[in-house]
């Protein structure tokens, strides 16, 4: 970055999204953890595992630049279908709840909205699921995915210019972790 610019780094906040006693709802908080554990960040950059907690959540978004959801969407397609949802498209999407956190968001966003600190950028990378019964596992339609969608939230972070590392031996924390 030119030294004389007057560009601000970007302030990111990934947020996943879910009840991981509900199986496949539980999917955005499962990508964010994993992120946590297989990568380092930079300071301008905050994962959070923000279950269900809705309008718990306000105080995150003041003053971030670019939020990527990380989230189970109803899509009325096959489960594990990827879908990726940006800026006026999201509130569109958050229209059919799936479970009840996402009421929340869709307040959370109106809400951060009317208070001014909605975030510049918002893009949703969210999984059709198969299953939100009473259960911790993913169906395995949407446990291929996560791989996938880890992917996507690192991708979204570098076009706006953040890398992230991987942390030392996440290879072998990964294998743990499918075990």
């Amino acid at each position: 970055m030119n030294s004389g610019s007057d560009q601000v780094a970007p302030r990111v906040l990934v947020l996943g999204i879910g009840n991981t006693v509900m199986s496949d709802d539980g999917v955005g908080v499962k990508v964010v953890q994993s992120l946590q554990r297989r990568y380092r960040f930079p300071a301008d950059v905050e994962l959070v595992d923000g279950g269900t907690l809705g309008l718990d959540l306000l105080p995150m978004l003041e003053g971030i630049s670019h939020l990527i959801l990380v989230d189970a969407v109803e899509t009325g397609e096959a489960p594990g279908t990827r879908v990726r949802l940006a800026g006026e498209e999201l509130p569109i999407a958050l229209e059919t709840k799936i479970s009840p956190h996402q009421m929340g968001l869709k307040d959370l966003l109106a809400v951060a909205r009317l208070m001014g600190h909605e975030p510049g950028e918002m893009v949703l990378i969210g999984v059709q699921p198969g299953s939100i019964e009473m259960d911790t596992e993913l169906t395995p339609a949407v446990a291929e995915q996560l791989e996938a969608m880890q992917a996507a939230v690192l991708k979204e972070l570098e076009a706006i210019g953040i890398i992230a590392l991987p942390e030392p031996d996440s290879h072998k924390n990964a294998q743990k972790a499918q075990k």
